[in-house]
């Protein structure tokens, strides 16, 4: 199974349309958060086309779950036809345990100890715009970056791939893999 894991699209469609070329290969996709409203303290991202964003979510063929983030709003989730889980959403498939979180909420020690608590095996997260991936004791922590404001100037996704036991954040420059790691 792949879980295709993306956060931040701030309602770019360029930025989605060069996710898809990962994700379209998931048997599910999580969504971090920050979807369709670029905030007022990041520009407007390029080909900002939220409606079109939204129509793209509501007939999406493959399943999307979504945790809110901090520029999501309740008139988003009155269009959208799609639960928000907030603050968290929790998913497990057969022995994996991933719980997400947009990442504006806990520090990141909370996060981990909440991690721990729960015996979880992937926490992620978004909301910073920079790739993360690294194992903390027996969690590892995955932050898809930004695939439309990235502040690294790399725009990126990320791939779980439970059958192979590994995890790929995506340069979507150029469909490199930017980090891996093995779980």
């Amino acid at each position: 199974m792949k879980i295709g894991v993306i956060s931040d699209t701030h309602g770019s469609l360029l930025s989605w349309e060069k996710s898809w070329e990962i994700l379209n290969k998931s048997d599910i996709i999580v969504h971090c958060g920050d979807l369709f409203n670029h905030g007022p303290g990041n520009p407007i991202p390029e080909k900002y086309s939220p409606k079109e964003l939204l129509n793209i979510f509501n007939n999406l063929k493959i399943p999307l779950l979504i945790s809110k983030g901090n520029c999501d709003s309740e008139v988003d989730e009155m269009f959208l036809n799609i639960p928000l889980s907030y603050p968290y959403l929790f998913y497990q498939i057969n022995y994996t345990r991933i719980l997400c979180s947009h990442g504006h909420i806990f520090k990141k020690d909370e996060w981990i100890e909440i991690g721990k608590n729960w015996k979880i095996n992937i926490l992620i997260s978004g909301h910073t715009h920079i790739p993360l991936l690294e194992r903390i004791e027996n969690i590892l922590i995955l932050n898809p970056g930004s695939p439309s404001l990235p502040k690294e100037k790399i725009p990126t996704c990320a791939e779980i791939d439970l059958y192979k036991k590994n995890i790929k954040i995506f340069n979507l420059s150029n469909y490199s893999i930017f980090k891996e790691e093995n779980f």
